[in-house]
């Protein structure tokens, strides 16, 4: 297991694919999720690239640190990742709220990106009531009532049919996903707001929308590409883990803008 400790002494895991003289190119989780999310796209992307995926705190095998945090904190935990693996710059692809984690840096370390790629996200994702009422929720009860309903946030019923032993596996993990650390991730979600600071990201964006996802609507995604100056979008045919769903499509549409 690769992991280094970051801000108050947070262990945090990452895990790297490809050589460290290609680019690098950060790949950062959903909600509930790990960075095994990313496999497909790492094992299709790591010879052009230096693959770097991690665990958001408080997921997978990365602590949450204990104290509350924002997105703000979430950022900063990909600039100590790269200072750990002496990056000076990456491209970033984030999904959903690993979106958010993009955005914020493009506002604030755009210095330390190349591209940014947004994911199935939004400014703003959801209302603060009610993250801050799964978050109870999930404390007093665990994570079953929130895995219960996941594979329908997350997945179109004919992805849900076809590809059962995936959806079991990623809602599995998501029923042994730490409470706590799930908890403070919907508290930073219900404080995060970047509607008003999107103007000022100025690198090469693409925004990738599902053109099924309920959650973070193409709407959504056509409303980012509008605050980004000359931000693409493309959408692909998948509902909110639209990189699982439709890997293909995505990784493709991944890739072209990478390489371009």
């Amino acid at each position: 297991m690769q992991s280094f400790f970051t801000a108050g002494d947070t262990r945090l895991h990452y895990r790297t694919d490809g050589e460290r003289g290609n680019p690098c190119l950060v790949l950062s989780n959903s909600l509930g999720t790990d960075l095994s999310m990313w496999d497909a796209q790492a094992d299709a992307l790591a010879s052009d690239f230096f693959v770097v995926r991690y665990d958001t705190r408080g997921h997978g095998q990365s602590a949450s640190g204990g104290a509350p945090f924002g997105i703000e904190r979430l950022g900063q935990d990909v600039v100590a990742l790269l200072d750990h693996l002496d990056v000076a710059q990456a491209a970033f692809c984030g999904i959903s709220m690993g979106g958010l984690t993009g955005q914020w840096l493009g506002i604030h370390q755009p210095r330390r990106l190349t591209h940014l790629v947004l994911a199935n996200t939004a400014a703003r994702i959801g209302a603060a009531d009610a993250w801050l009422a799964r978050a109870v929720q999930v404390r007093r009860e665990g994570m079953g009532g929130v895995a219960g309903g996941a594979a329908a946030r997350w997945f179109t019923p004919a992805f849900i049919t076809a590809e059962a032993a995936t959806v079991a596996r990623m809602i599995a993990a998501l029923r042994e996903q730490d409470a706590d650390g799930y908890a403070a991730c919907c508290a930073a979600l219900a404080q995060t707001d970047l509607r008003a600071q999107l103007a000022a990201i100025a690198l090469p964006t693409l925004v990738i929308a599902g053109e099924h996802d309920p959650v973070t609507t193409v709407d959504d995604a056509r409303w980012l590409q509008g605050q980004v100056a000359g931000a693409q979008l493309a959408s692909v045919p998948a509902s909110h883990l639209s990189n699982v769903e439709a890997a293909p499509a995505f990784t493709a549409r991944l890739r072209a803008f990478l390489l371009a």
